[in-house]
């Protein structure tokens, strides 16, 4: 139980190579996608209730009934819902001939808007996440908030010091990196969003909640875009202001919504989307 316990913490995780997954719809989303649990905790009356998740545990994992008592001391949340499991830390994975989508986060902390913005790269059809330090995306929280998004995306993470030299090559491999920021003297005139063309190769570039986009990245953004809101308000919070930047470019394929403008490589027309 210690070893379960110290999968809370990131350097337990590291050392294990090994995370820890809490409740039943983590379980049902790391079958799904083909994950192997290797030890399976839960209490008699979870195991009453989920016959059927307990018959599509692959052979090998560990199924161990534990009282309520013993959960609750191992899990994070206050009142697990009568389940846990470890698995293998998720190799990344991605797309083969590279990403066409790409998300990068520069020094994003809190754990909560992580998960949220992780799931709504999935529905946007993200092929892979950067990270440049920031939250750990496999903390419990963070994988409780992306509701299991975290376990399907492909994740790199790096130092912050090395996004740069990422942009670069990735603008070199044919991708254009939009910036999403607040008009400022670092970032003068930003587009509204829509008046991009996503339906480009594109990297997307999010910064850090309190401190924005480090401006030692300008040089390496091809354009900067924003979403323009009242100004009763300073600024929207990046979970939230990430929602339609990233389904931008899937409104512009066609995935669907409401007829409108579109970007396209000579300016913005007025053909709906079909």
């Amino acid at each position: 139980m210690a070893q379960v316990r110290q999968l809370h913490g990131g350097q337990g995780r590291r050392s294990q190579e090994r995370l820890l997954l809490e409740g039943t719809h983590l379980l049902q989303e790391a079958l799904r996608l083909g994950l192997q649990p290797e030890l399976v905790l839960a209490t008699p009356a979870w195991l009453e209730r989920h016959g059927d998740l307990v018959a599509a545990l692959p052979a090998a994992s560990q199924l161990r009934p534990v009282a309520p008592q013993v959960l609750a001391a191992a899990a994070t949340t206050l009142h697990p819902d009568g389940v846990l499991l470890t698995v293998a830390l998720p190799a990344p994975r991605p797309p083969a001939g590279g990403a066409r989508f790409v998300l990068a986060l520069d020094r994003l902390q809190d754990p909560g808007n992580l998960g949220t913005l992780l799931r709504t790269a999935l529905a946007a059809g993200v092929e892979l996440v950067w990270l440049a330090d920031g939250a750990d995306p496999y903390q419990p929280k963070v994988l409780r908030a992306s509701s299991g998004a975290a376990l399907a995306l492909p994740l790199q993470r790096w130092p912050a010091a090395e996004l740069a030299g990422r942009l670069a090559q990735a603008r070199q491999g044919g991708l254009q990196v939009l910036a999403a920021v607040l008009a400022s003297p670092q970032w003068p005139d930003p587009r509204p969003y829509w008046q991009c063309d996503w339906t480009r190769p594109t990297l997307l570039l999010l910064g850090n909640e309190g401190a924005g986009l480090d401006p030692a990245l300008r040089e390496m953004v091809d354009s900067s875009v924003t979403i323009p809101h009242s100004l009763e308000l300073e600024s929207l919070n990046v979970a939230v202001a990430a929602a339609p930047l990233l389904l931008e470019r899937w409104r512009q394929q066609g995935g669907g919504g409401a007829p409108g403008a579109v970007a396209g490589e000579n300016g913005l027309t007025r053909e709906p989307v079909r």
